[in-house]
Formats: structure tokens, C-alpha cells, sequence
């Protein structure tokens, strides 16, 4: 009888929190020694891209990032660097740290219009700390990488954390920002650390689940600055704002601040979406985090959609919601896992900016295909969402959709084409997932869903 095996795709990487919010959990270690899979690839371009916004949604989202925590602690006043930016690497960096980086500070000087630029003195603005993940979980355990004020290492944070130095709500300015990034991850994993944590020591230290587009998100799909952040941080970085102003100033200046960098914002219609309870944070994380059993996650889930239902959501958590109660049931029950996938696909696709979620989503229903021997279907599912993933540069998810395609050309007899498409996966596997043995791991685990083998 045949098995149905589907796979169990977990967010590839978990949110990165400003200390002493809740973080992360661990990722993956690369091996030391030579491969003897393809070379590495990585994304030379980039595509910036923004869904459509209305000004008067972004004000709205603006505020709420800039003067709100994670935790839901609200900050008294508006923080940014002032004058030019400097940042630093110390401690033992991986080999894909530096031109990830180079990167990364060349978006935010053409994109958000920020003065930044590195430089090796130990009075950065800056300091990107690359240690084992053993160290950031001794200071926090849960922690992939985190970021703090006010210190440049990770010993002198812990001797000041929990100190109203340490404390992002005391505030007025930021001078010195320490960022401590794991050098024994998957070079993916590094590198999305580094865009979320970057964009939160210049910015915003809140993340808000409306916002499909962003990584300032808990759903953590996004892991690269998207074209919304980049708005975010260019508005932040406007001369007319300066550090210590109050709620009520910014949101008073900020309305033409936005008219300057988003003119067609102007006109776009307003879609006032509402903020998220936060029973809805709770069900949701409920459904995916650790530490639950199957059935309390279905409930977590269940809530999740109930939530989403009462208050008439039409927008991405309500797809989420359901994407959230496909991860709880897939191991018990695939059907109604399958159901639950296609439900988040449905409500993805009347929604901007999700197309990364619907690659996401893809994975699931072309796995379940590929276990109904359908390669058909699974080719049809995943063709439109691999150029997603190279476009967002998503390198492990990019992988794990040219693995998926692979079987589903053995499925149709097309071995020679199976063969060229598992052997490109393989340069972005190694990006992706790191280590020999972990894309070997997620070649076997792909291959197990074929049904002829």
C-alpha cells in the first residue's frame, strides 16, 4: 500500500529579536571539511519590488513599528543613528558573511538612502559579532541572533544585560549597536540574521503580522529586505525626523515625508487594515512553535482561524491561519492537511505581495502530489513558484521546489531532465541548507516522497 509522506517544510528561518525579547530557535552547523557536492551558488542580483501601499496604511504601519516593542512595550520617543552609519565585523566570520554584507550596505545606501558604510575601527556604529551558537545560546537560549544596544561584544553584553543600559525603552539615541550573528549556520541562515537584524538596529524594533511583505514579521517568510523595508528604513532616515521626537510629532511630519518617497502612495486607496489581537499571536504561535502536542496545535490553529473568522478577515492571516493548521495536521491526518494548504493558497492569491507565501504553500501541495504519483499535477503546482524563490532569493527554498520538480519529472519519465534539475538544486542547497550532510538529508527526505522509490 502506498504511504503518504509529506513533507514536513518548517519556516526556514525563525525570527531574530531584539534583547531580551523572545527569539529564535537553532539552526543547522556547516561541516569544516571540503564537499563533494557542486559548487555553492548565490544570488549575484537583486529585484527589489514593493506591493502597491496607500500612505495612509504606511503612516499607520510606520508608527506602530517605531514606537512599539515585540513584547508590546510602547517607546516614549523616536530613536534613530544620527549622522553618518559605520559598521564592523568582528569575532570568526564565515566566508559568506562579508559579500552578504557588501551586499546589504549597498541596498541601503541606493534603496533607503542611508549613509552607511563599513569600516574596521572599534567605534563602529555597528558591530556584527560572528560567534558559535553555543555562546548566543548561553546568553539567550532560545536565540538564533540577536541585537543590543550599547555594547560591541557579546561578553559585555553579558555583564550589562538586563541593565538599564541594555534597555532599548531608556533610549533617546542610538550611538553603538551590537549585533551577534551565529558563524556556524548555514549561509542562508547567516545572511537572513544579518538583514533582520541590521534593519533592526537602524530601525524599527516592532513586527506586526499585517504585513505580508516585510520582514518585520513574525510569520518570518521574508528573510532578505524587501522593497517595503527598504521604504520603511528610507523614511526612517529622512532629514525632517530626528531622534527623540514624540509620537505625535512623527506622525504629524510623516505624512509628507511619505508623499516625497512614495508619490503613488498618495493616491492609492487606503485599506485600513486592523490591528492584530493578540489572542490571534497567541493561537498562531501556539500552532507552530515547540513544545506542543499534535492536538494542541490543531486547537491553536482552530482558534486561529476562528479569530480570523469572526473579525472578517479576507487578508493573508487568514491564510496563514489555515497554513498554520496544515503544519498541525499533516502528520495525523494529510487530507485534511491537503484541504487546509489549499485553503491558504486560495486566500494568498487574492492578496499583494504573498507570492513568497504561495511558494511556501507549493511545497506543501506538491509534495502530496508527487505522493499521489501525480507529476502532472506537482509540475504544474511548482513551475510558476521556482522563479519566486530566485526572485526573493530564497536559496533553501529554491532548492527544496528543484528537488520536488526532480521527482516529479521521475514520475512522468523524464529521467535526463530529473537528473539536470536535482543537479542545479544542489549549488543552492549548499547556500541554503550548509553542510554536506544536511542537503544530503533533504535530498533523501524528498526522494522518500516519490512513490516508485
Amino acid at each position: 500500500m502506498r504511504g503518504v509522506i509529506l513533507l514536513a517544510l518548517m519556516l526556514l528561518v525563525n525570527a531574530c529579536a531584539p534583547a531580551p525579547d523572545n527569539a529564535v530557535v537553532s539552526r543547522a552547523a556547516i561541516d569544516s571539511g571540503a564537499s563533494s557536492l557542486p559548487p555553492m551558488k548565490n544570488f549575484a542580483t537583486h529585484y527589489p519590488q514593493a506591493a502597491p501601499r496607500s500612505n495612509n496604511d504606511l503612516s499607520l504601519d510606520f508608527i506602530e513599528l517605531a514606537f512599539r516593542m515585540e513584547s508590546g512595550k510602547d517607546l516614549r520617543v523616536f530613536t534613530r543613528f544620527e549622522g553618518p552609519i559605520t559598521i564592523r565585523v568582528t569575532g570568526a566570520a564565515p566566508a559568506t558573511l562579508g559579500p552578504d554584507l557588501a551586499r546589504l550596505i549597498s541596498r541601503l545606501r541606493s534603496e533607503a538612502r542611508i549613509d552607511i558604510r563599513p569600516t574596521t575601527s572599534p567605534d563602529a556604529s555597528i558591530t556584527i559579532e560572528a560567534v558559535s551558537r553555543s555562546k548566543i545560546r548561553q546568553v539567550l537560549p532560545q536565540a538564533a541572533c540577536f541585537v543590543a544596544p550599547n555594547v560591541s561584544s557579546i561578553a559585555e553584553y553579558k555583564k550589562a544585560r538586563r541593565t538599564a543600559r541594555t534597555n532599548w525603552a531608556l533610549m533617546t539615541t542610538r550611538e553603538h549597536v551590537a549585533i551577534f550573528l551565529p558563524n556556524d549556520a548555514s549561509p542562508q541562515e547567516v545572511r537572513d540574521c544579518l538583514h533582520e537584524e541590521v534593519a533592526q538596529a537602524l530601525g524599527p524594533l516592532n513586527d506586526l503580522y499585517r504585513l505580508p511583505d516585510s520582514v518585520f514579521n513574525d510569520d518570518n517568510v521574508h528573510t532578505v529586505l524587501t522593497g517595503f523595508d527598504m521604504m520603511v528604513l528610507r523614511a526612517y532616515y529622512d532629514p525632517a525626523l530626528r531622534s527623540g521626537m514624540s509620537r505625535g510629532q512623527v506622525a504629524n511630519i510623516l505624512p509628507g515625508i511619505l508623499a516625497r518617497i512614495n508619490p503613488r502612495g498618495t493616491a492609492t486607496k487606503a485599506r485600513y487594515v486592523t490591528r492584530t489581537p493578540q489572542e490571534w499571536n497567541i493561537a498562531v504561535q501556539g500552532a507552530l512553535g515547540p513544545g506542543r502536542s499534535a492536538g494542541q496545535r490543531q486547537d491553536a490553529a482552530y482558534s486561529a482561524i476562528k479569530i480570523a473568522q469572526s473579525l472578517g478577515w479576507q487578508d493573508y492571516r487568514r491564510a496563514f491561519a489555515h497554513y498554520a493548521m496544515g503544519r498541525a495536521l499533516q502528520n495525523g491526518d494529510p487530507e485534511a492537511a491537503h484541504k487546509q494548504y489549499e485553503m491558504a493558497d486560495l486566500f494568498y492569491a487574492r492578496n499583494a505581495g504573498t507570492d513568497l507565501h504561495r511558494a511556501y504553500v507549493a511545497t506543501q501541495l506538491g509534495a502530496y502530489a508527487i505522493t499521489q504519483g501525480n507529476g502532472a499535477e506537482a509540475l504544474r503546482i511548482i513551475g510558476p513558484h521556482i522563479e519566486t524563490a530566485h526572485r526573493r532569493e530564497n536559496a533553501a527554498l529554491l532548492s527544496t521546489l528543484l528537488l520536488l520538480r526532480a521527482e516529479a519529472l521521475e514520475l512522468e519519465n523524464r529521467p535526463a531532465e530529473a537528473r539536470l534539475v536535482r543537479l542545479d538544486s544542489l549549488g543552492w542547497a549548499r547556500y541554503g541548507f550548509g553542510s554536506d550532510w544536511a542537503v544530503r538529508a533533504k535530498m533523501r527526505e524528498i526522494a522518500s516522497l516519490n512513490p516508485l522509490k
